[in-house]
Formats: structure tokens, sequence, C-alpha cells
């Protein structure tokens, strides 16, 4: 993602305990319909399926490491699946594509595939992939919205990089809760963040999101930059070349099998 989108989720989070006004005549379902309709409405509720590249950057303690790797991404919303190829471009006369590892993702597990074969991935990354999705934009908005128990607040608005912020928390009866950031004046999402507990250490660890740089694909608002930070410091960034919705993606997209050529 642009600095930018980093930035702004950096800022937010510096400012928990400064007066956060609250928006009056304004219910905190209502703004995640705003939401949803300057996402796309039903075309963004109604995706099937994405193809996306770009490429993506790494980080190290909230610092860029040098250099950015391609990427090409498919994804299926039910059954849930998402394949993610990491794409190099080198060659000694012509230059090409290479596919150089591929993680696949289901609802429950996650494999790495590499020239070397599939290998099932650990318990850790399996956790904290499903930790992830189950906090994101999709699941509130497709599951956390319509179950018993659940309360939408309007906490109100802050200021990011100088534009106003409207903030929403989403908390399901088992208490656990999402933050929820739109841009007051496109009711654009900004970021969605988490807190959950170390299970090794016990102390209280906070994931979020953070989206940018809107482009309308299929009538599909789009973020072409994206950010994942971990406790404040931003732990990857994804720039976004290309998006397709719809295409027909077969079940041997998402399986794990056979191995990558040298």
């Amino acid at each position: 993602m642009a600095l930018g989108g980093a930035s702004a989720w950096g800022q937010a989070s510096a400012l928990p305990g400064a007066a956060v006004p609250r928006v009056e005549g304004t219910s905190g379902r209502e703004l995640m319909s705003a939401m949803v309709k300057a996402l796309g409405g039903e075309a963004w509720v109604g995706r099937k399926t994405w193809v996306v590249k770009g490429r993506v950057a790494k980080f190290y303690k909230g610092q860029a490491e040098a250099g950015s790797t391609g990427f090409e991404e498919y994804g299926r919303m039910k059954p849930f699946g998402v394949r993610f190829v990491v794409v190099s471009h080198y060659g000694a006369l012509v230059a090409k594509d290479h596919r150089d590892v591929e993680q696949v993702w289901t609802a429950d597990r996650g494999w790495e595939i590499t020239y070397k074969g599939a290998r099932a991935l650990g318990a850790k990354a399996v956790e904290d992939f499903e930790r992830a999705r189950a906090h994101s934009l999709d699941v509130v908005v497709g599951e956390w919205l319509g179950e018993a128990g659940v309360e939408v607040r309007n906490v109100g608005e802050t200021m990011v990089e100088s534009e106003r912020v409207e903030v929403v928390e989403v908390e399901r009866e088992n208490g656990d809760s999402v933050s929820v950031r739109m841009d007051a004046r496109t009711h654009l999402p900004v970021s969605v963040s988490w807190r959950y507990r170390d299970v090794e250490f016990g102390d209280w660890d906070t994931d979020a999101v953070a989206f940018a740089d809107y482009h309308s694909v299929q009538g599909v608002m789009t973020a072409y930059s994206v950010s994942t930070v971990h406790n404040g410091d931003t732990t990857g960034e994804r720039f976004v070349t290309s998006v397709v919705y719809g295409l027909e993606l077969g079940d041997e997209v998402f399986e794990a099998r056979g191995g990558l050529g040298k």
C-alpha cells in the first residue's frame, strides 16, 4: 500500500485518549450501510471471484525491506479459497516471469507450494490467516451484522492527516469486535482493526488493514493500496496494478498439488 494508507492508521491509532465527537442522528448501522453503498452496493456484496495482480513489499520491524516482488492472487468467496503466487521477473537474455512460491488457502487449511512440491503450513500461520479473514470487512458485513446480539456503535469522528474519519465499533455477543474507520466525506473504508490476546505471552495485540488509492472496477470501489499493520508497525504493503471480478475459477485453482517448475 502507499505509505499514506499505513500512515493514516498510524496516526489514528496514536490518539486513544483524544476526544472523539459523536455524529448525532447517524447510527452505526447507518454508517456501515453508507460504507457498503460507497463500495458499490450490490456489486461489492455480490462479488464471487477476483483476480488481482501487482507488487508486494515486505517490512521488518516497521521498516521496508529493499525492493518489491510481483504477485498474483486468485480468490473465491464461496466456498472460500485463495491462491497467492509470488512472481519474479528475470532471465539471462530475455526476462520472463517465474512463479517462485505459491500459497493456497481454504477456510481452515493452508499450503505452500514450491518446485519441491506442496507442504501444509503450520498451525500458527493458519491461525493468523483465519483471524485476519474472520475480521475482514467481507466477513463483518456478510456475517457479523446479521448475528443475534451484535452491537454496532457510532463512536464518533476523529482526524487523520487533516481528514475527517468516522469510527464504528462492531461487537459480537462473545465480545469479539472490530473498529471500522471510514472517510467522513466518501464513506469509503480507511482501515479495519481488531485486538486479540497473544496465547504465548498473554498480552493484547492489535492488527489492522489500511486501505487507500481507490479505483472503480466493474462498479466496485477497489483499494489499489493495502497495508497490514501489527501493533503499530507496518508488516506489509501491496500495490495493485490490475483487478478483474467475476472470472470463472475452477476448483483446481484452490487445490494444493504438484510442484512448480524450476
